[in-house]
């Protein structure tokens, strides 16, 4: 059995690995490391909650093959 070391990074949407990202400065939820390193510290939902708006430079969304 293979070991699945994956999270969904709740600012951007991408799967990235679990070890490469912090928590959300609110609730704690993964954001990835590429949304840590453009200044982006909260997930989308307490952005809304925060009455944040969408950051411009959110990474692109990966297309899975």
């Amino acid at each position: 059995m293979a070991e699945h070391d994956m999270m969904i990074c709740r600012s951007c949407g991408n799967e990235e690995r679990a070890s490469e990202g912090y928590p959300c400065q609110e609730c704690g939820t993964f954001v990835c490391l590429i949304c840590d390193n453009r200044g982006i510290q909260h997930c989308r939902t307490c952005r809304g909650k925060l009455g944040m708006p969408e950051p411009a430079n959110l990474p692109p969304q990966r297309v899975k093959t």
